[in-house]
């Protein structure tokens, strides 16, 4: 049955930013399907509240603390799930973000945090995990990335700049581990999170915003989790090396946070 393909009964994923938001949809999602999780995120009491769903479902769930941006806390987190665990099976980067300011006002330190925040803690984090599944012969790592990686929009120099590199990390990776480990990506457009939910009880920007997308709505949390669940299973393993643009069709960029011309 096509179904039993998307399964993860056995397999062990590790999601970061898994507290709230699209972290915290794939989590469950995945748990949904089968899979074991390991929940990193800074602070511990939303992860504990999602471990708390997870197990409900019958998986067994692990919150870690964990501060992406520092690389012994990296290291920690992942010593601490294959303790818990004994694998991971598939990985979710998906922990990131950067601030909309404008190119002229994003300093060095801002512009260089974005590219560790978005980049270097995903490269870091599969290097350490993906050891292991190529012993074990298979396993699959998931980028989260933003349709800024690819479309241009005012005021995300710093973080378009790091998505994109996202991105073409993951096309690298994806052919330099292949055939043993796959890598892909998810470009989001506007997703309806609580962080994206302030700005869309303005209803002049979910209007501009649902406007200005081919498919005339705000993305759901579950839109992303669907492709998580491909990508993660066996349902996507002839996919490797990918960007899968979940965005309402964007071929600009919908934000309603405008900046004038200088």
């Amino acid at each position: 049955m096509i179904l039993d393909r998307f399964r993860l009964d056995g397999r062990v994923a590790m999601v970061t930013g898994a507290g709230r938001g699209i972290g915290r949809g794939i989590a469950l999602c995945l748990a949904e399907l089968g899979a074991d999780v390991v929940l990193a995120s800074r602070s511990i009491e939303p992860i504990e509240e999602v471990a708390e769903l997870a197990r409900a479902m019958g998986v067994k769930a692990t919150p870690i603390v964990c501060d992406v941006t520092d690389r012994a806390s990296l290291e920690a987190a992942v010593a601490s799930a294959i303790d818990a665990h004994g694998q991971i099976d598939v990985l979710v980067n998906n922990a990131g973000g950067a601030p909309h300011i404008p190119a002229l006002r994003t300093g060095e330190s801002a512009f260089e945090h974005a590219l560790r925040f978005n980049v270097t803690q995903a490269f870091l984090l599969t290097r350490m995990v993906v050891p292991g599944m190529i012993e074990r012969g298979a396993g699959s790592v998931i980028n989260i990335s933003s349709s800024l990686g690819h479309v241009v929009g005012r005021g995300f120099v710093a973080y378009g700049t790091a998505k994109a590199a996202l991105e073409h990390m993951t096309r690298l990776l994806g052919n330099e581990l292949a055939p043993k480990v796959r890598v892909n990506a998810i470009a989001c457009g506007a997703i309806e999170t609580d962080a994206l939910k302030q700005f869309l009880s303005n209803d002049a920007i979910r209007d501009g915003m649902i406007a200005r997308t081919p498919l005339r709505r705000v993305g759901s949390i579950e839109d992303v989790c669907s492709v998580a669940a491909l990508l993660a299973s066996d349902a996507g393993a002839y996919m490797t090396g990918k960007v899968i643009e979940v965005d309402g069709g964007l071929t600009r960029s919908n934000t309603p946070f405008d900046i004038p011309d200088l």
